[in-house]
């Protein structure tokens, strides 16, 4: 696994992060065709993302090389009625990890942060949803210990939810 750093992202990290979110979309887009993961993210919006929501960041030496958001609000695609009753449910938002350096620790090391930064939040729980496709990452999420809560169409494409709970469940 290449040595990474994980941190929380500044203002200054914005054309960094746009850059790598348009590069994982072209990836996925030559791969698996147009989808919802052919989308990029401007700088505007990454700005807007850091001052209201927790991006963290993975580094290898000073480059940027993965990325996920953890927010409070509740993304349009989850449906909260498939999860576990929480009080303060956290929900990652979005995960982009460059191609060169997918299935090499880097995801999972992100994740592992993102759990930690929820139990420090304090936070119950952390939802995503997942495209279930070929261009989705379900079977990473599973296989990082997040259960699938169960499935939906929204917009006409196919999602799984995914919860890890960080609290005894009720």
């Amino acid at each position: 696994m290449p040595r990474v750093s994980i941190a929380v992202a500044t203002p200054s990290d914005a054309p960094s992060l746009a850059a790598l979110h348009a590069l994982v979309a072209d990836d996925l887009t030559a791969r698996h065709g147009r989808g919802p993961w052919s989308f990029t993210t401007s700088e505007r919006v990454v700005l807007q993302t850091i001052e209201s929501a927790r991006v963290l960041v993975a580094r290898q030496r000073q480059r940027v090389v993965g990325t996920l958001t953890l927010a409070t609000r509740k993304p349009w695609a989850i449906d909260p009625t498939y999860f576990t009753a929480v009080p303060r449910p956290l929900y990652l938002t979005s995960m982009a990890v460059l191609p060169a350096y997918q299935r090499r620790g880097v995801g999972g090391r992100l994740l592992e942060a993102a759990r930690e930064a929820a139990i420090a939040w304090p936070a119950d729980a952390i939802r995503l949803d997942a495209y279930d496709a070929a261009a989705g990452a379900g079977p990473f999420y599973a296989r990082c210990g997040y259960a699938e809560r169960g499935r939906a169409v929204y917009r006409g494409t196919p999602h799984v939810y995914f919860e890890l709970c960080l609290r005894p469940e009720p």
